[in-house]
């Protein structure tokens, strides 16, 4: 199976609100999302499975070339189950990022259930601390319900840090947001740790290619929080 991420299109709404209904309690509108697709200082991407290399596709890219070209955009993995559908390349998880003066806000982040802990959450992360990049952003920040632990430990991973929290910040139970910040992206430390990390994201994705196909060694093929939280509780 291999996973790739994309600039997301009207065309996806209803596949990325069939994810979201999966993943949050309340979920918004087809026309909220038409609106932030045509917001400037935003940014929605999709991610896609496909059970074939699928061929180049004719989408809008991120301005700046580095992971999402090199590294990023497809990899091998383990197929999954996943409900039959007439799309052969199925979108499988989808996120966001907006930008208020020089922060990017991470507006969502969520993957359909069957595709949880493959990594494909880490991927939107790193897809939109580019987005974030290509934006303006210096920072980026995120809100994650306190009980997410596992979330939270993606996002300790790639510099986020506890800054405070919302009192009763999602309206299905009262329960209480952590809000989360990045330290400069754009100075050299965290552009190298940044790189390190994504080494190790390949390296894990490259294993699990060669654990599922015995006697093949090759390396993966690559191609050139929401407001109210984050639903990644298996990034």
């Amino acid at each position: 199976m291999y996973y790739f991420v994309e600039r997301m299109t009207d065309a996806d709404i209803e596949a990325v609100q069939e994810v979201e209904r999966r993943s949050f309690t309340t979920p918004w509108s087809a026309n909220t999302y038409r609106q932030e697709l045509r917001n400037q200082t935003s940014r929605y991407i999709v991610a896609r499975a496909s059970p074939t290399l699928p061929p180049p596709r004719n989408r809008s890219a991120p301005v700046r070339r580095n992971f999402l070209e090199r590294l990023l955009a497809i990899f091998f993995a383990p197929p999954l189950p996943t409900a039959a559908s007439s799309d052969p390349h199925p979108i499988i998880g989808y996120g966001g990022v907006a930008l208020y003066v020089d922060e990017g806000h991470i507006t969502s982040i969520a993957i359909a259930p069957e595709y949880r802990g493959q990594g494909i959450g880490e991927l939107l992360l790193n897809a939109l601390i580019d987005h974030g990049l290509d934006l303006g952003a210096e920072r980026l920040t995120l809100e994650v319900r306190i009980s997410n632990t596992v979330a939270q430990q993606l996002y300790l991973k790639y510099g986020f840090e506890p800054v405070g929290k919302r009192k009763r910040y999602y309206t299905d139970n009262g329960e209480d947001a952590m809000l989360m910040t990045t330290p400069a992206i754009r100075e050299q430390a965290y552009q190298d740790q940044l790189k390190l990390l994504r080494e190790k994201l390949y390296d894990r994705l490259r294993r699990a290619v060669e654990t599922a196909t015995p006697g093949k060694n090759q390396r993966p093929e690559v191609q050139g929080p929401r407001s109210e939280g984050i639903s990644t509780p298996n990034p």
